[in-house]
């Protein structure tokens, strides 16, 4: 039963974009709330932490100019609920969900919680069939699967961003069936990165959904623009049958942004002053992603995270690979060798790629090839430290082989400058590598 609506003037102090409240009757965490500035310009906000009657409040928006005494909040009884239609595919949104494409606000057909449904682990489908990227090394080596969460895990200064835009445009099922669209999310944008990705989704046309936050919106929009496009997901796959691929770019600006908000929080910070519960608070996005015995629909998801200082035990990517289902990691020393996409392959690693691949859905022998192009690159890689004790000329013939194999492996099957690959051509370039060495396809 929906109670009456409550306005207070009990503001006891505001704090960046951070208002505290007294006397507070009734209210619930996440609770739509309205501030209303004493020169009549409304905001929207939300409930962030209750302590008996005193309500801490989060403004999406500038709070510069607010009154303690003469500003008033009201309570709306409602959790952030997001619009939800068909018509969104092919539309770009901002952060709070508000057109970005100079055209009109969609018609809705349902209103559903920013937090979605949790999924019944016990009606969970296993992730299976193959969702092809056009990259040989991702489709070849570390295969996507949908329902997979797959991050890519990158450093500051790789081509990150021209990874996603690649996936954006290329990535399609791998039998052309069924209905299938990317949900992009963008999180904290410089100006030269919003000006890319809308160049790149100017040329999509369709077959996406974009919900672009930029680095100048407020923070907390940075944390509810990945809800909204998972929640969109959710629709499209289990409402309308759709395969949906979820692109996230960047979860450390979202990392970052939940550290902001819990500083101002005053809470205890956790591993590098980042809050304690951040681990469960990628979980509750990360495992949206997946499939449900009985319906046709899918969510995968493909996460970017960039490490900081390079350091792949950063709390952030440290707790991204607990939860999710393998990694994609970018190589600076590739990059300087001018192959893009540059995907070190060792440890990259994609956990649910025997699902995915085989005779039904890639090719008979998919299996066999990738596990012989890592085989003979992974002898390659050792052939360069004895290359480096005692050079050259001192390796017998089949090891200098061994080291030719991984250089051309890394410009010909890793790099792919020419643009997008199907399965096919990827699984007949691998074959043709291993027959210019004579290596044996066991």
């Amino acid at each position: 039963m929906r109670r009456s609506e409550h306005v207070y003037r009990s503001i006891s102090s505001i704090s960046g974009q951070l208002i505290f409240l007294q006397g507070v009757v009734s209210a619930r965490i996440g609770e739509v709330v309205t501030v209303t500035a004493p020169h009549g310009l409304k905001m929207d906000a939300e409930v962030l932490e209750i302590e008996g009657e005193n309500v801490l409040i989060e403004v999406f928006g500038e709070t510069r100019g607010l009154d303690i005494g003469r500003t008033s909040v009201a309570f709306g009884d409602t959790v952030r609920l997001v619009p939800l239609s068909s018509d969104m595919i092919g539309r770009i949104f901002n952060g709070s969900l508000s057109p970005a494409d100079d055209m009109p606000m969609f018609i809705p057909e349902q209103w559903r919680p920013i937090t979605g449904a949790p999924m019944n682990p016990a009606a969970r489908a296993r992730p299976e069939e193959f969702i092809e990227t056009g990259y040989s090394v991702i489709d070849g080596l570390n295969t996507l699967v949908k329902g997979q969460k797959l991050p890519v895990f990158s450093c500051a200064g790789l081509p990150s961003k021209e990874l996603v835009s690649g996936i954006l445009k290329n990535s399609r099922l791998s039998k052309g069936e069924g209905d299938f669209v990317v949900v992009f999310a963008a999180l904290g944008l410089t100006f030269h990165e919003y000006s890319y990705y809308m160049k790149v989704l100017g040329e999509m046309k369709t077959g996406f959904v974009a919900v672009i936050n930029s680095a100048e919106e407020p923070v907390m929009e940075r944390l509810l623009a990945p809800r909204f496009a998972l929640t969109i997901a959710e629709y499209l796959a289990f409402e309308k049958e759709m395969d949906v691929l979820v692109i996230i770019t960047d979860m450390t600006n979202y990392c970052d942004a939940l550290r902001e908000i819990s500083t101002a929080r005053e809470e205890l910070p956790g591993r590098r002053g980042y809050p304690g519960y951040m681990y469960s608070d990628l979980a509750s996005l990360f495992e949206r992603a997946g499939r449900l015995k009985g319906q046709k629909g899918s969510v995968t998801m493909l996460p970017v995270v960039t490490m900081p200082e390079d350091d792949i035990t950063h709390p952030i990517p440290d707790l991204t690979g607990y939860i999710t289902e393998g990694q994609i990691v970018l190589s600076r020393e590739l990059h300087r060798l001018n192959v893009f996409p540059p995907v070190d392959v060792l440890p990259s690693l994609s956990r649910l790629m025997q699902k995915g691949i085989g005779k039904d859905r890639t090719r008979e022998d998919h299996r066999k090839i990738s596990n012989n192009l890592f085989k003979y690159y992974a002898r390659g890689r050792d052939m360069r430290r004895l290359e480096a004790i005692v050079g050259r000329d001192g390796m017998p013939e089949k090891d200098i082989r061994m080291l030719d194999f991984a250089d051309l492996f890394e410009r010909e099957f890793v790099g792919q400058a020419s643009g997008r690959r199907g399965i096919g051509e990827t699984l007949d370039i691998g074959i043709g590598l291993m027959k210019r060495f004579s290596l044996e396809v066991t």
